[in-house]
This record gives structure tokens, C-alpha cells and sequence, in this order.
């Protein structure tokens, strides 16, 4: 990981944070937010899997959202390490990922609600990719439809190389959660299953070795909210494609717990 890497976007988020939040109150009587939020995890799990490879990650975003319209964009970042360890480069280093993303979200009749978007994962650094890896950059484009404390949401990747796999455009997700609020003591207590599924030439070459990459993931979180800042302590497991997701031997969908804590603005 490159440490340099990290601090340089720490201290972007420390130079913006201040001028997002001067500009927070005229925003806001336009119908319009800016939002931001800087976190410290013991594990970034996406999807069941260990991004960081069972070690801690400093995490970050900006959000802005047009309130009336329901229309927002926004970017995060995260180190990593996944990338890395699997063995996907040749030489240098790709310690950091940063996404970008935009949509649209609103509530129409009663609670009912939906959000349809696009995001782009870009992992940055010296990348040079091996024989049989893509690049790791992903993009997908998602739709979800909610109900009061329950969400589907469906993700269909657009390119042909989904997190350095190749042949595996049309890769899909579909992510299944329920969040139930305690407003009265601040917490919130949620649960996910979700279901990844490959396509393409790399589902079909696996499923031929009679080791599909497809599997599923559970979770189960408890959050609280201090005044801003919100603690929450997660457990995340994994069923199928054990192999597909230890390269070294290292299982990164094995059961994990994790504790994380970020302060919103």
C-alpha cells in the first residue's frame, strides 16, 4: 500500500470540507445538499469480499444531491489491497480505489421508492496487468426499488473485465437488505443477502472445471449514531467459490467481523 497515496487524499478531503461547508447554507435554500463523510474500518468487505485482505482501510466521501429533483453525484475512496495480493500486476502498486457515481433517487406513491444510477470503480496507481488479468476498473449501472425498511437493487457491469476478471461482461448482483431505525436510541439494525453471478467466457471456463465463480454473501450490522459519528460492527460471510476468491490460499469470503466508524458532515 502506498502510504503517500492515502495521505494526498486525506488532505484533499481536509482542503474541500471547508469550502463545501461554506457553501452548505445557500446550497440548502436552493434545494440543493453537499454532503461528506471521513471513516477509519477494520476490514472493507465489498459483497462478502475482503477488499483490504483482512487489514484496516481509511475510507472517504463527498456527496452532492439536488434535493427537488432527487438528482446526485459523488465520490469515494478507500485503500486497498486485494488487487495487489491476488497477484493481478506485474509490478508497482494499486493501493487505492476511487469511485465515482451518479443517479437519480426519489419516494413516489406512499413508500414506495427507487433509485437508478452509474458507478465507475477506478483503481489507482502503477497497474500493469499480467497475462489472463484485465484491468481492475469497473463500471455498472444499478437499479433499486424500495419499500419502508426493505431494498432490492440489481448491478449490471458493462465491461468486458469485472475486477481484473476477463471474459465477464454482464457480470451481475442482485442485493436483497432490510434496515429497521431505533430512532429513539439512535441504532439500526440491518440484514443482506446478496447474489453475485458471473457471465460470459469466464463463467463457462470455470463452470467447465466444475468450480463456478458465482456465490452468495450474508450480513448482519448493528450501527449507532454519536452525534454524527456512527459506530457499527458488521458480519459478513460467504457461500460457493471458495477457490475462485483465494488466490494465495487465503479465503476472502471466509465469516468476518468488522468495526467502523465515520463521522458524517
Amino acid at each position: 500500500m502506498r502510504k503517500t497515496k492515502i495521505f494526498v487524499i486525506a488532505m484533499g478531503f481536509a482542503f474541500v470540507i471547508p469550502v463545501m461547508a461554506a457553501e452548505d447554507t445557500p446550497a440548502a435554500a436552493t434545494g440543493s445538499s453537499v454532503l461528506y463523510n471521513l471513516g477509519f474500518a477494520s476490514d472493507y468487505v465489498f459483497r462478502g469480499i475482503t477488499q483490504t485482505t483482512h487489514a484496516p482501510a481509511l475510507q472517504g466521501g463527498l456527496d452532492y444531491a439536488h434535493n427537488n429533483s432527487g438528482l446526485y453525484v459523488g465520490t469515494w475512496a478507500s485503500n486497498v489491497k486485494r488487487i495487489k495480493d491476488s497477484g493481478a500486476i506485474a509490478s508497482g502498486d494499486t493501493s487505492v480505489e476511487l469511485d465515482t457515481y451518479f443517479g437519480i433517487k426519489n419516494t413516489v406513491i406512499g413508500d414506495f421508492g427507487y433509485d437508478l444510477g452509474y458507478v465507475r470503480y477506478n483503481y489507482l496507481g502503477d497497474y500493469t496487468p499480467q497475462l489472463g488479468y484485465n484491468n481492475a476498473d469497473t463500471a455498472e449501472v444499478y437499479g433499486a426499488a424500495s419499500y419502508k425498511l426493505v431494498s432490492i437493487k440489481y448491478s449490471y457491469s458493462l465491461l468486458d473485465g469485472f475486477f481484473t476478471t476477463p471474459g465477464s461482461k454482464g457480470t451481475n448482483y442482485v442485493d436483497l437488505s432490510a434496515n429497521y431505525p431505533f430512532s429513539e436510541i439512535g441504532m439500526t439494525i440491518g440484514a443482506h443477502i446478496g447474489k453475485q453471478t458471473f457471465t460470459g467466457a469466464v463463467a463457462d471456463t470455470y463452470s467447465l472445471a466444475g468450480t463456478p465463480p458465482n456465490y452468495t454473501d450474508f450480513k448482519l450490522s448493528a450501527s449507532k449514531d454519536f452525534n454524527d459519528y456512527v459506530l457499527s460492527l458488521s458480519y459478513t460471510n460467504t457461500r460457493g467459490a471458495s477457490s475462485f476468491w483465494a488466490p494465495n490460499g487465503d479465503p476472502w469470503g471466509k465469516a468476518a467481523t468488522s468495526v467502523s466508524l465515520t463521522h458524517s458532515f
